[in-house]
Protein backbone atom coordinates (compact mmCIF):
# COMPACT_ATOMS: atom_id res chain seq x y z
CA UNK A 1 0.00 0.00 0.00
CA UNK A 2 1.44 3.50 -0.75
CA UNK A 3 0.23 7.12 -1.46
CA UNK A 4 1.29 10.21 -3.13
CA UNK A 5 3.02 12.86 -0.74
CA UNK A 6 3.35 15.93 -0.82
CA UNK A 7 6.14 18.20 -1.55
CA UNK A 8 8.69 18.88 1.23
CA UNK A 9 6.42 18.11 4.61
CA UNK A 10 5.54 14.68 2.66
CA UNK A 11 8.96 13.34 3.22
CA UNK A 12 8.37 13.08 6.73
CA UNK A 13 5.76 10.88 6.12
CA UNK A 14 7.00 8.38 3.57
CA UNK A 15 7.42 5.47 6.33
CA UNK A 16 3.79 5.47 6.77
CA UNK A 17 2.17 2.80 4.66
CA UNK A 18 -1.74 3.95 3.94
CA UNK A 19 -4.17 3.39 1.11
CA UNK A 20 -3.93 5.29 -2.06
CA UNK A 21 -6.06 8.07 -2.52
CA UNK A 22 -9.01 7.75 -4.68
CA UNK A 23 -8.07 8.31 -8.30
CA UNK A 24 -10.10 10.77 -10.51
CA UNK A 25 -13.10 8.45 -12.96
CA UNK A 26 -15.41 9.69 -15.64
CA UNK A 27 -18.05 9.28 -13.52
CA UNK A 28 -18.24 10.61 -9.91
CA UNK A 29 -20.87 9.03 -7.67
CA UNK A 30 -20.89 10.97 -4.56
CA UNK A 31 -22.69 10.53 -1.50
CA UNK A 32 -23.11 12.99 1.70
CA UNK A 33 -24.82 12.77 5.07
CA UNK A 34 -27.27 15.66 5.60
CA UNK A 35 -25.29 17.54 8.59
CA UNK A 36 -22.00 19.25 7.50
CA UNK A 37 -19.99 17.94 10.59
CA UNK A 38 -21.29 14.26 9.31
CA UNK A 39 -22.16 13.78 13.20
CA UNK A 40 -25.51 12.67 14.82
CA UNK A 41 -27.15 12.30 18.49
CA UNK A 42 -28.16 9.02 18.92
CA UNK A 43 -31.15 8.20 18.17
CA UNK A 44 -31.41 10.81 15.89
CA UNK A 45 -32.09 10.32 11.70
CA UNK A 46 -29.43 10.47 9.10
CA UNK A 47 -30.53 11.05 5.54
CA UNK A 48 -28.05 10.65 2.60
CA UNK A 49 -28.29 12.22 -0.82
CA UNK A 50 -26.50 10.19 -3.35
CA UNK A 51 -25.16 11.76 -6.54
CA UNK A 52 -23.97 10.87 -9.74
CA UNK A 53 -21.71 13.14 -11.64
CA UNK A 54 -20.35 13.32 -15.31
CA UNK A 55 -18.58 16.29 -16.58
CA UNK A 56 -19.86 18.35 -13.32
CA UNK A 57 -23.39 17.24 -14.15
CA UNK A 58 -25.82 14.91 -12.85
CA UNK A 59 -26.25 11.92 -14.88
CA UNK A 60 -30.03 11.29 -15.95
CA UNK A 61 -31.93 7.46 -15.41
CA UNK A 62 -28.99 6.02 -13.79
CA UNK A 63 -29.44 2.71 -11.65
CA UNK A 64 -28.33 2.97 -8.55
CA UNK A 65 -27.33 -0.07 -5.60
CA UNK A 66 -27.20 1.82 -2.15
CA UNK A 67 -26.85 -0.34 1.04
CA UNK A 68 -26.84 0.78 4.60
CA UNK A 69 -24.96 -0.89 7.37
CA UNK A 70 -22.79 -0.23 10.26
CA UNK A 71 -18.68 -0.27 9.87
CA UNK A 72 -17.57 -3.54 8.53
CA UNK A 73 -20.68 -5.02 9.61
CA UNK A 74 -24.06 -6.77 7.93
CA UNK A 75 -26.08 -4.43 5.81
CA UNK A 76 -29.41 -3.48 7.33
CA UNK A 77 -31.16 -2.64 4.36
CA UNK A 78 -30.76 -2.47 0.70
CA UNK A 79 -32.59 -0.60 -2.66
CA UNK A 80 -31.55 -0.49 -6.29
CA UNK A 81 -33.46 2.19 -7.69
CA UNK A 82 -32.94 4.52 -10.85
CA UNK A 83 -32.32 8.36 -9.99
CA UNK A 84 -34.26 9.81 -12.95
CA UNK A 85 -32.85 13.20 -12.07
CA UNK A 86 -29.41 11.61 -10.92
CA UNK A 87 -29.81 12.08 -7.67
CA UNK A 88 -31.40 10.38 -4.36
CA UNK A 89 -31.92 11.40 -0.91
CA UNK A 90 -32.71 7.93 1.36
CA UNK A 91 -33.41 7.50 5.02
CA UNK A 92 -30.70 5.96 6.24
CA UNK A 93 -32.47 5.56 9.79
CA UNK A 94 -30.16 5.82 13.06
CA UNK A 95 -28.38 4.43 15.66
CA UNK A 96 -28.71 3.25 19.26
CA UNK A 97 -25.84 3.68 20.72
CA UNK A 98 -23.15 5.45 19.77
CA UNK A 99 -21.01 4.49 16.30
CA UNK A 100 -20.94 5.15 12.78
CA UNK A 101 -23.42 4.17 10.12
CA UNK A 102 -22.57 3.94 6.73
CA UNK A 103 -23.72 4.40 3.15
CA UNK A 104 -22.63 2.51 -0.27
CA UNK A 105 -23.74 3.48 -3.38
CA UNK A 106 -22.80 1.76 -6.80
CA UNK A 107 -23.90 3.45 -9.95
CA UNK A 108 -24.26 1.70 -13.47
CA UNK A 109 -23.71 3.49 -16.35
CA UNK A 110 -22.49 2.28 -19.84
CA UNK A 111 -22.12 -0.83 -17.75
CA UNK A 112 -19.73 -0.33 -15.54
CA UNK A 113 -19.88 0.14 -11.89
CA UNK A 114 -18.42 3.23 -9.97
CA UNK A 115 -18.80 3.09 -6.09
CA UNK A 116 -18.63 5.90 -3.39
CA UNK A 117 -19.73 5.65 0.49
CA UNK A 118 -19.84 8.45 3.30
CA UNK A 119 -20.62 7.74 6.99
CA UNK A 120 -22.30 9.24 9.60
CA UNK A 121 -21.34 9.40 13.15
CA UNK A 122 -23.48 8.96 15.96
CA UNK A 123 -22.15 10.86 19.26
CA UNK A 124 -18.24 9.45 18.65
CA UNK A 125 -17.07 10.92 21.64
CA UNK A 126 -19.33 8.57 23.58
CA UNK A 127 -17.90 5.42 22.12
CA UNK A 128 -16.19 3.14 24.98
CA UNK A 129 -13.74 0.50 23.94
CA UNK A 130 -14.77 -2.94 24.30
CA UNK A 131 -11.48 -4.39 25.25
CA UNK A 132 -10.60 -4.50 29.27
CA UNK A 133 -6.86 -3.67 31.30
CA UNK A 134 -5.08 -6.85 32.18
CA UNK A 135 -4.73 -6.23 35.91
CA UNK A 136 -0.95 -6.79 35.40
CA UNK A 137 -0.85 -4.76 32.30
CA UNK A 138 1.69 -2.47 33.38
CA UNK A 139 3.44 -4.70 35.99
CA UNK A 140 4.32 -7.14 32.23
CA UNK A 141 5.17 -4.43 30.14
CA UNK A 142 7.79 -2.87 32.82
CA UNK A 143 9.27 -6.37 33.79
CA UNK A 144 9.37 -6.98 29.92
CA UNK A 145 11.16 -3.53 29.59
CA UNK A 146 13.60 -4.09 32.31
CA UNK A 147 14.87 -7.30 30.60
CA UNK A 148 15.24 -6.15 27.46
CA UNK A 149 17.51 -2.70 29.04
CA UNK A 150 19.99 -5.65 30.07
CA UNK A 151 20.55 -6.72 26.49
CA UNK A 152 23.66 -4.80 25.40
CA UNK A 153 22.66 -2.53 22.19
CA UNK A 154 25.66 -3.18 20.12
CA UNK A 155 25.29 -0.38 17.31
CA UNK A 156 26.44 -1.12 13.80
CA UNK A 157 26.48 2.09 12.11
CA UNK A 158 27.36 2.24 8.69
CA UNK A 159 27.56 5.79 6.54
CA UNK A 160 25.80 6.17 3.27
CA UNK A 161 27.65 8.20 1.35
CA UNK A 162 25.09 8.03 -1.91
CA UNK A 163 22.30 9.52 0.66
CA UNK A 164 24.26 11.99 2.55
CA UNK A 165 23.81 15.94 1.36
CA UNK A 166 25.71 19.10 2.09
CA UNK A 167 23.27 19.73 5.40
CA UNK A 168 22.83 15.76 6.32
CA UNK A 169 24.43 12.53 7.14
CA UNK A 170 22.77 9.55 6.48
CA UNK A 171 23.32 6.05 8.60
CA UNK A 172 21.83 2.63 8.19
CA UNK A 173 21.51 1.51 11.64
CA UNK A 174 21.96 -2.33 13.25
CA UNK A 175 20.79 -2.63 16.44
CA UNK A 176 20.52 -5.57 18.89
CA UNK A 177 16.76 -5.51 20.43
CA UNK A 178 14.70 -7.30 23.59
CA UNK A 179 17.45 -10.64 23.24
CA UNK A 180 20.42 -11.76 21.91
CA UNK A 181 21.25 -11.36 18.69
CA UNK A 182 17.62 -10.35 18.20
CA UNK A 183 18.37 -7.06 15.62
CA UNK A 184 16.44 -3.69 14.74
CA UNK A 185 17.53 -2.03 11.41
CA UNK A 186 16.57 1.68 10.81
CA UNK A 187 17.57 4.53 8.91
CA UNK A 188 19.32 7.70 10.54
CA UNK A 189 19.74 10.75 9.31
CA UNK A 190 21.47 13.38 11.46
CA UNK A 191 21.73 17.31 10.52
CA UNK A 192 25.56 18.60 10.12
CA UNK A 193 24.79 21.45 12.36
CA UNK A 194 26.80 22.63 15.31
CA UNK A 195 24.95 21.90 19.15
CA UNK A 196 22.34 19.75 19.93
CA UNK A 197 19.04 18.89 18.14
CA UNK A 198 15.75 17.30 18.64
CA UNK A 199 14.37 14.26 17.21
CA UNK A 200 11.86 12.31 15.84
CA UNK A 201 11.09 8.50 16.07
CA UNK A 202 9.33 7.65 12.56
CA UNK A 203 7.84 3.87 13.33
CA UNK A 204 6.37 2.17 10.06
CA UNK A 205 2.87 1.13 8.78
CA UNK A 206 2.29 -2.32 8.28
CA UNK A 207 3.80 -4.54 5.86
CA UNK A 208 6.98 -5.21 4.91
CA UNK A 209 10.03 -2.68 2.77
CA UNK A 210 13.03 -1.07 2.60
CA UNK A 211 13.24 2.79 4.10
CA UNK A 212 15.13 4.88 2.38
CA UNK A 213 15.09 7.96 5.53
CA UNK A 214 14.38 11.42 5.54
CA UNK A 215 17.46 13.66 4.98
CA UNK A 216 15.49 16.94 3.54
CA UNK A 217 14.04 16.50 7.06
CA UNK A 218 16.89 16.15 9.26
CA UNK A 219 17.72 19.62 6.89
CA UNK A 220 15.49 21.46 8.66
CA UNK A 221 17.39 20.96 11.74
CA UNK A 222 15.87 17.57 13.32
CA UNK A 223 17.17 14.40 13.42
CA UNK A 224 15.18 11.18 12.25
CA UNK A 225 15.29 8.01 12.64
CA UNK A 226 13.34 5.59 10.87
CA UNK A 227 12.87 1.84 11.73
CA UNK A 228 11.42 -0.90 10.50
CA UNK A 229 9.98 -3.75 12.61
CA UNK A 230 10.85 -6.98 11.78
CA UNK A 231 14.90 -7.72 12.01
CA UNK A 232 16.15 -7.71 9.15
CA UNK A 233 17.64 -4.91 7.17
CA UNK A 234 15.76 -2.39 5.68
CA UNK A 235 18.18 -1.45 2.39
CA UNK A 236 17.99 -4.88 0.52
CA UNK A 237 17.94 -4.74 -3.00
CA UNK A 238 15.89 -7.17 -5.37
CA UNK A 239 13.17 -9.17 -4.69
CA UNK A 240 13.61 -9.82 -0.55
CA UNK A 241 10.97 -7.75 0.54
CA UNK A 242 8.34 -9.15 -1.99
CA UNK A 243 9.27 -13.00 -1.22
CA UNK A 244 9.52 -12.20 2.48
CA UNK A 245 5.34 -10.39 2.09
CA UNK A 246 4.30 -13.56 0.47
CA UNK A 247 5.76 -16.30 2.68
CA UNK A 248 7.64 -15.84 5.96
CA UNK A 249 5.93 -12.53 7.52
CA UNK A 250 2.48 -12.67 5.54
CA UNK A 251 -0.12 -11.94 8.15
CA UNK A 252 2.90 -11.68 11.04
CA UNK A 253 0.22 -9.75 12.80
CA UNK A 254 -1.30 -12.88 13.80
CA UNK A 255 1.43 -14.77 14.96
CA UNK A 256 1.67 -16.42 18.27
CA UNK A 257 -1.20 -14.67 19.20
CA UNK A 258 -2.13 -17.68 21.96
CA UNK A 259 0.53 -16.30 23.85
CA UNK A 260 1.54 -13.13 25.71
CA UNK A 261 5.09 -13.66 25.88
CA UNK A 262 5.38 -15.33 22.09
CA UNK A 263 3.06 -12.37 20.24
CA UNK A 264 4.80 -11.16 16.95
CA UNK A 265 4.36 -7.57 17.89
CA UNK A 266 6.24 -8.06 22.02
CA UNK A 267 9.21 -7.72 19.51
CA UNK A 268 8.03 -4.95 17.59
CA UNK A 269 6.71 -2.87 21.05
CA UNK A 270 10.48 -2.89 22.76
CA UNK A 271 11.92 -2.74 19.62
CA UNK A 272 10.55 1.36 19.92
CA UNK A 273 12.28 1.68 23.07
CA UNK A 274 14.77 0.31 21.65
CA UNK A 275 15.22 2.73 19.19
CA UNK A 276 14.79 5.47 21.95
CA UNK A 277 17.85 3.88 23.53
CA UNK A 278 19.97 4.36 20.52
CA UNK A 279 18.49 7.95 19.76
CA UNK A 280 19.23 8.93 23.46
CA UNK A 281 22.92 8.10 23.00
CA UNK A 282 23.60 10.00 20.03
CA UNK A 283 26.19 12.53 20.78
CA UNK A 284 23.82 15.23 18.58
CA UNK A 285 20.76 14.56 20.63
CA UNK A 286 19.33 17.28 22.61
CA UNK A 287 18.64 14.85 25.45
CA UNK A 288 15.17 16.12 25.88
CA UNK A 289 12.82 16.63 23.00
CA UNK A 290 11.93 13.36 21.47
CA UNK A 291 8.68 13.04 19.22
CA UNK A 292 7.39 9.60 17.84
CA UNK A 293 5.36 9.53 14.79
CA UNK A 294 3.38 7.11 12.73
CA UNK A 295 0.40 6.01 10.50
CA UNK A 296 -1.70 3.10 10.61
CA UNK A 297 0.30 0.41 12.09
CA UNK A 298 2.66 3.58 12.61
CA UNK A 299 0.07 5.30 14.49
CA UNK A 300 -0.59 2.35 16.79
CA UNK A 301 3.20 2.23 17.07
CA UNK A 302 3.44 5.90 18.16
CA UNK A 303 0.79 5.62 20.83
CA UNK A 304 2.37 2.70 22.06
CA UNK A 305 5.93 4.06 22.61
CA UNK A 306 4.61 6.92 24.24
CA UNK A 307 2.87 4.80 26.49
CA UNK A 308 5.43 2.38 27.00
CA UNK A 309 8.52 5.06 27.51
CA UNK A 310 8.26 8.46 29.52
CA UNK A 311 11.18 9.63 27.25
CA UNK A 312 8.74 11.12 24.49
CA UNK A 313 7.48 14.25 24.80
CA UNK A 314 4.84 14.11 22.31
CA UNK A 315 3.41 12.05 19.48
CA UNK A 316 1.60 12.24 16.20
CA UNK A 317 -0.45 9.47 14.98
CA UNK A 318 -2.49 9.20 12.13
CA UNK A 319 -5.21 6.45 11.75
CA UNK A 320 -4.23 3.88 13.92
CA UNK A 321 -4.11 0.48 14.15
CA UNK A 322 -4.59 -1.96 16.40
CA UNK A 323 -7.39 -0.17 18.51
CA UNK A 324 -10.11 -2.15 20.23
CA UNK A 325 -9.12 -5.70 18.94
CA UNK A 326 -12.87 -7.29 20.45
CA UNK A 327 -15.01 -4.89 18.86
CA UNK A 328 -16.44 -7.64 16.82
CA UNK A 329 -17.15 -9.87 19.69
CA UNK A 330 -19.42 -7.47 20.35
CA UNK A 331 -21.25 -6.81 17.38
CA UNK A 332 -19.20 -3.93 16.10
CA UNK A 333 -16.12 -2.88 14.29
CA UNK A 334 -12.71 -3.52 16.00
CA UNK A 335 -9.48 -2.52 14.48
CA UNK A 336 -6.95 -3.54 12.31
CA UNK A 337 -5.70 -6.59 11.75
CA UNK A 338 -9.31 -7.14 12.43
CA UNK A 339 -8.48 -11.00 13.94
CA UNK A 340 -11.58 -11.48 15.21
CA UNK A 341 -13.73 -11.00 12.52
CA UNK A 342 -16.20 -13.17 10.51
CA UNK A 343 -13.00 -14.06 8.15
CA UNK A 344 -10.74 -14.57 11.03
CA UNK A 345 -12.74 -16.08 14.53
CA UNK A 346 -12.76 -19.72 13.09
CA UNK A 347 -9.14 -20.31 14.54
CA UNK A 348 -8.90 -17.03 16.13
CA UNK A 349 -11.50 -16.68 18.64
CA UNK A 350 -10.35 -18.39 21.79
CA UNK A 351 -9.91 -17.51 25.20
CA UNK A 352 -6.05 -17.37 24.58
CA UNK A 353 -6.01 -15.49 22.19
CA UNK A 354 -8.60 -12.49 23.04
CA UNK A 355 -6.68 -12.06 26.23
CA UNK A 356 -3.42 -11.82 24.17
CA UNK A 357 -4.43 -9.28 22.37
CA UNK A 358 -5.43 -7.05 25.35
CA UNK A 359 -1.80 -7.01 26.46
CA UNK A 360 -1.10 -5.60 22.74
CA UNK A 361 -4.38 -3.50 22.20
CA UNK A 362 -3.87 0.02 21.86
CA UNK A 363 -6.80 1.14 23.74
CA UNK A 364 -4.80 0.42 26.63
CA UNK A 365 -1.23 2.13 25.68
CA UNK A 366 -3.57 5.19 25.15
CA UNK A 367 -4.77 4.79 28.53
CA UNK A 368 -1.01 5.51 30.11
CA UNK A 369 -0.28 8.60 28.01
CA UNK A 370 1.11 11.57 29.93
CA UNK A 371 1.92 13.22 26.69
CA UNK A 372 0.52 15.59 24.35
CA UNK A 373 -0.28 13.85 21.19
CA UNK A 374 -2.04 14.82 17.72
CA UNK A 375 -4.26 12.47 15.73
CA UNK A 376 -6.09 12.74 12.59
CA UNK A 377 -8.46 10.26 10.74
CA UNK A 378 -11.32 10.47 8.73
CA UNK A 379 -15.08 8.79 9.02
CA UNK A 380 -14.63 6.87 5.82
CA UNK A 381 -11.55 4.35 6.67
CA UNK A 382 -12.54 1.02 5.88
CA UNK A 383 -9.37 -0.04 7.16
CA UNK A 384 -9.26 1.07 10.62
CA UNK A 385 -12.63 1.51 11.39
CA UNK A 386 -13.59 4.78 13.04
CA UNK A 387 -15.21 3.23 16.02
CA UNK A 388 -11.92 1.65 16.80
CA UNK A 389 -9.97 4.90 16.83
CA UNK A 390 -12.68 6.66 18.96
CA UNK A 391 -12.24 3.40 21.60
CA UNK A 392 -8.47 4.42 21.96
CA UNK A 393 -8.63 8.30 21.59
CA UNK A 394 -11.54 8.82 24.33
CA UNK A 395 -9.57 7.36 26.86
CA UNK A 396 -6.81 9.38 26.41
CA UNK A 397 -6.45 11.70 29.44
CA UNK A 398 -3.44 13.18 28.63
CA UNK A 399 -3.80 16.70 26.18
CA UNK A 400 -5.28 15.51 22.99
CA UNK A 401 -5.58 17.00 19.11
CA UNK A 402 -7.56 15.65 16.80
CA UNK A 403 -7.93 17.07 13.24
CA UNK A 404 -10.78 14.92 11.51
CA UNK A 405 -11.22 14.74 7.36
CA UNK A 406 -14.21 13.94 7.28
CA UNK A 407 -14.53 12.03 3.79
CA UNK A 408 -11.03 10.34 4.03
CA UNK A 409 -10.51 6.88 3.90
CA UNK A 410 -7.15 4.80 5.00
CA UNK A 411 -5.16 8.04 3.30
CA UNK A 412 -4.52 11.75 4.24
CA UNK A 413 -4.58 14.71 2.45
CA UNK A 414 -1.67 17.47 2.24
CA UNK A 415 -3.55 19.63 4.88
CA UNK A 416 -3.07 17.22 7.19
CA UNK A 417 1.01 16.60 6.57
CA UNK A 418 0.91 20.16 7.21
CA UNK A 419 -0.90 20.47 10.14
CA UNK A 420 1.20 17.39 11.79
CA UNK A 421 4.42 18.60 10.68
CA UNK A 422 3.66 22.44 12.29
CA UNK A 423 2.69 20.75 15.38
CA UNK A 424 5.66 18.29 15.57
CA UNK A 425 7.99 21.61 15.11
CA UNK A 426 6.34 23.25 17.55
CA UNK A 427 6.57 20.83 20.09
CA UNK A 428 9.80 20.06 19.60
CA UNK A 429 10.80 23.86 19.58
CA UNK A 430 12.24 23.68 15.58
CA UNK A 431 11.43 26.96 14.10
Amino acid sequence: MKFKLFVLISLLFVSILLGARPQQELVKVIVAPDHYNWQYEVGEKVKFTITVLRAGNRVPNVEVLWEIKPEKMQTLKTKTEVLKSGSITIDGGTMKEPGFLRCWATATVDGREYKSYATAGFAPLDIVPTTTLPKDFVEFWEQEKQKAAKIPMDPIVTLIPERCTSKVNVYHVNLQNEKKDSRLYGILCVPKTEGKVPAILQVPGAGVGAHQGEPELAGKGVISFAIGIHGIPVNIEGDVYYNLRSAALGNYWFYNLDDKDRYYYKRVYLGCVRAIDFIYSLPEFDGENLAVFGGSQGGALSIVTAGLDSRVKCLAAFVPALCDLTGYLYGRAGGWPHMFNEDNKVFNVKEDKIETSKYYDVVNFAKQLKVPGWYSWGYNDNVCPPTSMYSAYNVITAPKELLLALDTGHWVFPEQEEASQKWLFKMLGVE
